[in-house]
């Protein structure tokens, strides 16, 4: 309980940093995101939570990324929303460093808590984080998105009494808000039921096809094997496997299985 409790906590500042780095949607005809990381390093004390971390993302591809607990996932997740910054090298987007609020303002923001305000309704919770990111019509927008949940007709509820997963939808909502050029998703299927996962699914490739840079940090092999063409496994902070193009969940899984099996 302690454990979810301080990652919660983490996500709650996660979510506050990037706000932070508001302003606006993408404007019409700004290309989308490249990452790039060289020579990453965070060390906590004397614990290295990522040594040496070397990845090229570019725009219009998901990234899984992949590992145990304590491989160093969330840790790259907080570098890239400029939350924490590393130790040594560098991580960029379009050049620009991860914790300047150029980079921050285009990243969103997917986790496995929903972090809504529970006194709010569905709607007023989208309208505030549209109103912090200065969107031009945050009523607007919100009615899209949750149109687009399937969620129009609760949208006037208090998140307080919405089941887990529906409360999960509004907070997908939520992250994509402010169209987000980088979507960072720590494991975005908890509480969803299978048509609900299947339409983020769908949702995510959408948004990967149109330009949208994705980071899926999940223990749900199958549906990482679905949605990335860039793969990274990482133990103890190392990369231990990486790779591009299609591959089937059975064979992703004995990838993930062997890798792991195989770290120093």
């Amino acid at each position: 309980m302690r454990s979810l409790r301080r990652r919660a906590s983490g996500q709650r500042a996660l979510l506050s940093r990037l706000r932070d780095g508001r302003r606006g949607r993408r404007s019409a005809g700004v290309s989308r995101a490249h990452i790039e990381a060289r020579g990453l390093f965070k060390r906590f004390g004397h614990v290295e939570a990522l040594a040496g971390l070397d990845l090229t993302l570019d725009a219009g591809e998901c990234l899984a990324l992949l590992g145990p607990n304590g491989a160093g996932k969330s840790t790259l997740l907080r570098i890239v929303a400029g939350l924490a910054r590393p130790s040594e090298g560098s991580l960029s987007i379009d050049g620009d460093a991860a914790h300047e609020r150029t980079a921050r303002r285009r990243i969103g923001y997917i986790g496995h808590a929903s972090l809504l305000y529970p006194e709010l309704s569905a709607r007023e919770n989208l309208i505030f984080a549209g109103r912090l990111y200065d969107l031009a019509d945050p009523p607007g927008r919100a009615d899209e998105l949750l149109s687009e949940e399937g969620l129009s007709e609760v949208s006037q509820r208090l998140v307080s009494g919405f089941s887990r997963g529906m409360a999960q939808r509004v907070a997908i909502a939520r992250g994509l808000v402010h169209d987000p050029d980088v979507l960072l998703l720590d494991e975005p299927f908890t509480g969803l039921d299978r048509r609900a996962a299947r339409r983020l699914e769908s949702r995510l490739d959408a948004l990967r096809r149109s330009g949208h840079t994705l980071i899926l940090v999940t223990h749900d092999l199958a549906s990482a094997a679905r949605l990335a063409q860039h793969v990274v496994v990482l133990s103890e902070g190392r990369t231990v496997y990486e790779s591009r193009g299609p591959l089937e969940p059975d064979s992703l899984e004995r990838t993930y299985v062997d890798a792991l099996e195989d770290a120093p």
